[in-house]
């Protein structure tokens, strides 16, 4: 295709830290770019962004050995040619900071669009805009916080793609190149290539991408069904799927009996039932029963209360305070059925409870 520049929208790396070897191939591809003269303009995402000041976002290295360009960091946040000029922000995470810090980075970089040029504005957020962004997400910005005057809002962090008029301009998602999440694995997955002629007018073109990985999704419902049972029969499906250079996700749904409880689900046998496939990742969505308030309250009004039901009006408390009620129920919980595998030290027990629960998170 041989672009002028190619835009990175957040996420170039799934987590702030990747590893040695994803690091490595990275930094070749990026090599690969740099030799054939094309540059890579990048904003960090929500999983490559700095989880603190002091370790930084892992796109400093990559920007300083000439890898890639990441535009916050540059004086004025912005890349410009004879034809363009590209502006980008750095990804705050969440709404109340975005807001906050947002107008602060603006305040220091002022976007300043220029009419003679193409003006791209790179970030990495969902917007709060009915229809694109999706219903289960949260928007980090009001589209108010971005600014006027530019042609091209290029966006990250939305995995479908889309593009609609926004503003004066053009709102393009190109959405995610690889499945991230099971739910990833029926979109389409691509890039833009955009076009732009001496008039101003863009050219979209959306460039399929076919995973090298196939993803197969084992998606059921086990209401009622005991954790022994729905292992017994997640493990047999995941035989019956397997095979060469797969990915199977095993999605087990519904509500448990009284009693049950999502750490019952054997996590490693049944990752364990594939000989061919590359990986088994089962996602634990069971939902326990609920006790009914009134046995609650019987018990909490009681005279004496024992250990674990003190240590969990305690822990319900003190996570109320930070979370919404149902998941500061679900958190003491957790708390609650960890406590007897760490006094024994038992860390297999202590895995299996913390990977039950976010799984189904």
């Amino acid at each position: 295709m041989k672009p002028d520049f190619i835009i990175v929208a957040g996420d170039i790396f799934h987590h702030a830290r990747p590893s040695n070897v994803t690091l490595e191939d990275a930094i070749q591809s990026f090599k690969r770019l740099r030799d054939e003269n094309i540059p890579v303009l990048a904003v960090d995402g929500s999983h490559d962004a700095a989880p603190n000041v002091i370790t930084g976002t892992i796109l400093n290295p990559l920007d300083a050995a000439g890898l890639v360009y990441y535009l916050p960091r540059h004086k004025g946040a912005c890349w410009r040619n004879e034809k363009c000029y590209v502006y980008g922000i750095p990804n705050y995470r969440t709404r109340r900071r975005t807001e906050e810090q947002l107008p602060l980075f603006y305040e220091k970089n002022e976007p300043s669009p220029d009419p003679s040029l193409y003006n791209i504005f790179v970030f990495h957020m969902a917007l709060d805009l009915p229809g694109v962004t999706p219903p289960q997400m949260e928007a980090e910005a009001p589209p108010e916080l971005l600014p006027d005057g530019f042609n091209y809002y290029a966006g990250g962090h939305i995995h479908k793609a889309s593009r609609n008029r926004f503003k004066t301009g053009i709102l393009a998602f190109s959405g995610s190149t690889e499945t991230v999440y099971y739910d990833d694995a029926a979109l389409k997955k691509g890039f833009y290539h955009v076009k732009v002629n001496v008039t101003g007018k863009a050219e979209l073109q959306h460039i399929k991408l076919e995973s090298l990985r196939k993803f197969v999704i084992l998606e059921n419902n086990y209401g009622g069904m005991t954790p022994s049972k729905i292992t017994e029969a997640t493990v047999r499906q995941v035989k019956e799927s397997d095979e060469e250079e797969v990915i199977i996700v095993p999605v087990m749904k519904g509500v448990l009996p009284a009693e049950a409880n999502r750490s019952e689900i054997d996590l490693t046998q049944i990752r364990n039932a594939a000989e061919k496939a590359i990986l088994v990742r089962p996602i634990v969505r069971l939902k326990e029963t609920e006790v009914p308030e009134e046995v609650i309250r019987s018990i909490f009004e009681g005279e004496l209360k024992d250990l674990k039901t003190k240590a969990y009006e305690y822990f319900l408390q003190m996570f109320s305070e930070r979370y919404p009620r149902d998941e500061a129920a679900e958190i003491a919980r957790l708390s609650i059925n960890i406590m007897d595998p760490l006094t024994r030290k038992d860390e297999e027990k202590v895995k299996e409870e913390l990977e039950a629960y976010l799984s189904a998170h």
